[in-house]
């Protein structure tokens, strides 16, 4: 397994209870195929440029062990899920 980590961009406009709804369905996808090492809340903050007219984002920055599968997954599900801005997910070398 190989160590990736994840930054999570949610529209600000979600509620706190969607928000984590959404946040749930992506941690069962890295635990089916991994394990999580590390959760960051961020919270809101200042995107430097907007995206789809919106000028914040909620971010959560997750650092887990997994499969290439799960970092596919993850990224096909918030190409098509309401409420996700982005996703990225790096392989971490350390």
């Amino acid at each position: 397994m190989r160590k990736y980590e994840s930054v999570f961009i949610f529209e600000t406009r979600l509620e706190e209870e969607a928000r984590n709804n959404i946040f749930d369905k992506f941690k069962k996808i890295i635990e089916e195929k991994g394990t999580i090492t590390n959760i960051d809340e961020w919270g809101s903050r200042k995107l430097a440029y907007e995206i789809n007219d919106l000028s914040e984002g909620y971010y959560i920055i997750v650092n887990f062990e997994g499969e290439a599968e799960a970092v596919k997954e993850m990224d096909r599900i918030a190409k098509i899920t309401d409420g996700v801005m982005r996703l990225m997910t790096i392989r971490d070398e350390n």
